[in-house]
């Protein structure tokens, strides 16, 4: 029989792991002057809606990781699970990093796809042990699909970056 702390530590866990990162990507993030001179593409969504994106898509991932957490059979499946989200996290935050602080869309290109990659194996990854927690992942690989079409069309834009 599980404890009443044994099922709140995965999702407190989950919790603290998706607001690192998105605490992380926020200080990334700088809507300064060198991003309002980017050219943007006419179908790019208003700069408020990003941050209501990002908070669901952040607790779609965290509910995920609890159901698969939760009905994983050994510890090192969870571990292998901490480790996979513990790469997206690190690939989402690197993300922001090289496009925002960096000034380097071009980079964060190429980036954008190791980060849709890296979900796609969270979802594949989570679906051996529950196909709900792998579908609350499609939302994020939907965003991160759009945001690298967004990212190849502000490179496309205003290329060359780091001259």
């Amino acid at each position: 029989m599980t404890s009443r702390g044994g099922l709140l530590k995965p999702v407190l866990i989950a919790a603290a792991a998706a607001l690192a990162v998105a605490g992380l990507g926020g200080l990334m993030t700088d809507l300064g002057p060198w991003y309002q001179r980017l050219v943007q593409p006419p179908w790019k969504p208003p700069d408020w809606l990003f941050g209501p994106a990002w908070t669901a898509i952040f607790a779609l991932a965290a509910m995920a990781g609890v159901i698969a957490w939760r009905r994983a059979p050994r510890r090192t499946d969870r571990e292998w699970m901490l480790a996979l989200f513990a790469l997206n996290g690190f690939l989402n935050v690197l993300w922001s990093l090289l496009f925002f602080r960096l000034h380097r869309p071009d980079w964060a290109l190429f980036e954008v796809l190791l980060l849709w990659l890296s979900i796609l194996l969270l979802i594949g990854a989570l679906a051996r042990y529950a196909r709900t927690a792998s579908l609350l992942l499609l939302p994020y690989l939907a965003w991160v699909a759009f945001a690298g079409f967004l990212n190849l069309a502000t490179v496309r834009l205003n290329g060359p970056f780091g001259s």
